[in-house]
């Protein structure tokens, strides 16, 4: 007994046939090209990029764009009684300009050799 109609047994021919497949397949293709055509206008549409005299130039003393360079020292904590506490808008930024480079002393690190990353050592000055 079959249960399945004309148009069920038909369609399912065709599937079985391959022409299901290139008519899918036909389907994605027209999207495709669809969407490239699509890409095209859209990007017509967008303003030229700059000519290379519009670009942005280096400054005159070779220094990268937004880069500063300078020294800075770290800034003095507020000293309170005790019985109050500095609340985190009362603090300053972490540091300050500094006009002059901080002595050899200061900047080399005095602490513990920790070691590279990797380097096989225990990191703890042994």
């Amino acid at each position: 007994m079959n249960t399945l109609s004309a148009a069920q047994t038909l369609a399912a021919g065709v599937w079985q046939s391959g022409l299901g497949q290139v008519l899918g397949g036909l389907v994605i293709v027209a999207v495709l090209i669809g969407a490239v055509w699509l890409g095209f206008r859209v990007r017509d549409r967008e303003s030229n990029p700059p000519k290379p005299d519009e670009q942005p130039h280096r400054p005159d003393d070779g220094s990268l764009p937004g880069e500063a360079s300078g020294y800075r020292r770290p800034t003095e904590m507020p000293q309170t009684d005790g019985e109050h506490r500095l609340m985190p808008y009362q603090l300053k930024d972490g540091s300050e300009a500094s006009p002059d480079p901080p002595t050899e002393e200061k900047r080399k690190w005095g602490g513990i050799s920790s070691g590279g990353f990797g380097s096989g050592g225990t990191g703890h000055g042994d």
